[in-house]
């Protein structure tokens, strides 16, 4: 066999070893679950009117990829090391509110649907992630509530879990206790 043809057979494979397709997975994937959701098979009435849409809050730009921020200091900002959330934290926190506010039971409550016409709710999200400084996770945001004839009104809210280890394993469960907290906080002032 000809040396040329048997080293561009090789070649490929050689390289094989050497190319990576995909960055390296973390080692952990956070989420965020509702403590307060409907039962399966539950159902609700209303009318279109009435309906409350819940919109993705805008975010900080700290928050606006999948990497868990760390506040160091007053001005710096880095991220958990080997952990990712497994979608945009705005959008898990849109849907933690919904499910929040549809366990209620009061309305029917969708999520960014344009054919409503009844209040909406949406906001920013400030902060959902650890503080160095303090040992805990924070979670802030600023709802806007807007009904159907224009008036609206904003509020802050928080949540924090203090003592909390610069871990993924104690920063993921703290973040999801804080971001319910906040999500009850929220139900509770739209009623």
């Amino acid at each position: 066999m000809n040396k040329t043809l048997l080293s561009s057979l090789l070649l490929p494979l050689s390289l094989a070893g050497c190319v990576s397709i995909g960055a390296k997975p973390p080692a952990s994937l956070l989420s965020l679950s509702a403590e307060a959701a409907p039962a399966m098979g539950a159902t609700a009435r209303g009318k279109l009117n009435d309906a409350l849409t819940v919109l993705e809050p805008t975010a900080a730009a700290k928050l606006a990829v999948l990497r868990v921020p760390v506040q160091i200091d007053e001005t710096r900002v880095a991220y958990l090391k080997k952990t990712m959330w497994v979608e945009r934290p705005s959008r898990q926190f849109q849907h933690l509110l919904a499910e929040t506010l549809r366990a209620r039971g009061n309305r029917i409550v969708t999520e960014n649907d344009a054919g409503t016409r009844g209040p909406r709710l949406s906001g920013r999200l400030l902060d959902m992630g650890y503080d160095a400084r303090t040992k805990s996770v924070v979670v802030g945001f600023e709802a806007t509530r807007e009904s159907p004839g224009g008036a609206i009104e904003t509020k802050r809210f928080g949540g924090s879990v203090a003592g909390i280890d610069p871990d993924a394993h104690d920063i993921a469960p703290a973040l999801n206790q804080a971001a319910n907290d906040v999500a009850r906080q929220v139900a509770d002032w739209v009623g």
